[in-house]
């Protein structure tokens, strides 16, 4: 197997800016930035923030919604570095922004590139990445206040997790599930396996749909469900993930 040097790999930031105003769950905390202390009067510069845990680019864990299930900060080092499929769903979600990834999305997505890797992440590169400025068209609430974001449907989380033994799924919207999915199937199945769920991920258009390498920086918060979390993208060179078959890497 071929090495590459840390240097020659591209790291991109999957993390979201954040802004007072910014999408946020309806019903959850809205994001606030206070000052606290200034260069004039203390010396130095410092702010006081207040952010839901599920709020940004964020992490769930298990505990979301199982009682007594693992927290944030029972999740190891390990488990947020993971290898990341990344299925495009855009030309779908163009036309149907309740859209939901299916099984059959996954094995056509398996036979233009490869089998997803055991262990891996599958995150859904929707579009509404490129929303995140316009907190209306993000959250697309209509006249009833049902939200309309694209998601995964439970059966194609179900598959991968006990066919292919994915740890995590991910998206660029604000919930994995449609936004007008009160079930929360694709969720709870996530969650049932004790794997984790990225939300709100950002430039997803930047990496490939095999090959790179997922670093959640998410806090350890006793008892949390989770937190806003910087998500970083490691891609290795471009010749090592040209071909269509994931291909063992190793940094030196």
């Amino acid at each position: 197997m071929q090495a590459f040097k840390l240097s020659e790999w591209q790291v991109v930031d999957l993390t979201q800016p954040l802004f007072p105003g910014m999408p946020i769950w309806p019903g959850d905390p809205e994001f606030n930035v206070e000052a606290w202390a200034s260069h004039d009067a203390d010396g130095y510069f410092v702010n006081r923030i207040t952010i839901g845990e599920h709020s940004g680019t964020h992490w769930g864990t298990p505990n979301t919604f199982i009682a007594g299930a693992r927290s944030a900060e029972q999740i190891p080092a390990e488990e947020l570095v993971m290898p990341a499929a990344v299925i495009d769903i855009r030309d779908k979600t163009a036309e149907n922004a309740d859209y939901r990834l299916s099984v059959d999305d996954v094995t056509a997505w398996e036979a233009e590139w490869a089998r997803v890797p055991d262990g891996s992440a599958v995150i859904l590169l929707t579009g509404w990445q490129d929303k995140w400025d316009d907190a209306d068209a993000y959250l697309g609430q209509d006249a009833d206040g049902v939200m309309h974001w694209p998601g995964f449907g439970a059966d194609a989380v179900e598959y991968l997790i006990a066919e292919r033994g994915i740890v995590a799924i991910g998206t660029d919207t604000h919930g994995a599930d449609p936004g007008n999915d009160e079930e929360f199937g694709a969720s709870f199945a996530m969650y049932d396996a004790d794997g984790m769920i990225l939300e709100g991920l950002a430039n997803l258009d930047k990496i490939p749909p095999l090959g790179a390498t997922l670093v959640v920086g998410g806090w350890p918060i006793v008892g949390g469900s989770g937190s806003p979390a910087r998500v970083l993208a490691f891609v290795p060179p471009p010749q090592s993930v040209a071909t269509r078959t994931h291909i063992g890497l190793h940094l030196i």
